[in-house]
């Protein structure tokens, strides 16, 4: 069974992951408490004590990196998902998590990137189903084709993205429903992610057609 961390032992696993991904060894207690803005590394140890706990670390306080992860063991990692996109009408992305999903831990995703659940069918003949969780890249630069996450008049959306000169065309993968147009200096309007990566529960697949 998943056990459910709290936001700051996700976001230091986390860093413990993506750290030594990037470096090839873990991360000193100086490292993550320099990360995280403490000044004292027994704030640090505490946390990690509660991953220990939890089976996702195993510590060898006797060593200065003596941090071995333990995710082999656990198929999940418990993830915030931040709001709703609509594949449709715009909808709302909230500004806490409004929900968690338990991801595979084999899935990488990229630094800063966050999740949204989709809202709607406009995106079906893309695989995109109501209920699924996307990926999104905030750091990536979107081309023309690719799917995008945007915000426009304080709504979310999510559709194919095309630009034609200084114009946005927002489009969908249903014919029920005709693109979006906006000009890119419209002030209520701009992209904050690409989508880079859907998860689909078997919950989610039961709501597909809801």
């Amino acid at each position: 069974m998943t056990k459910i961390l709290t936001e700051i032992q996700r976001k230091i696993l986390q860093f413990i992951i993506d750290f030594r991904d990037e470096k090839g060894w873990p991360p000193s207690l100086s490292e993550i408490a320099e990360e995280f803005g403490y000044k004292n590394r027994s704030t640090v140890r505490e946390h990690l004590q509660a991953l220990e706990k939890k089976g996702l670390i195993q510590r060898d306080e006797k060593v200065a990196r003596g941090i071995d992860l333990r995710l082999d063991d656990h198929m999940f990692v418990t993830r915030p998902i931040i709001g709703e996109a609509a594949a449709g009408s715009p909808v709302t992305i909230y500004p806490g998590a409004i929900d968690t999903v338990d991801l595979p831990n084999m899935i990488k995703i990229p630094k800063e990137s966050f999740l949204l659940k989709v809202k709607g069918q406009s995106l079906k003949d893309a695989y995109i189903f109501n209920g699924d969780v996307i990926i999104v890249n905030p750091n990536v630069e979107p081309v023309n084709g690719q799917i995008v996450a945007a915000v426009l008049d304080e709504g979310a959306v999510v559709k194919r993205y095309f630009k034609k000169g200084k114009v946005i065309e927002l489009v969908s993968e249903n014919p029920e429903f005709v693109p979006i147009t906006v000009d890119e200096s419209y002030r209520h309007f701009h992209i904050v992610g690409v989508v880079v990566g859907i998860y689909r529960s078997m919950e989610a697949k039961s709501n597909r057609y809801s």
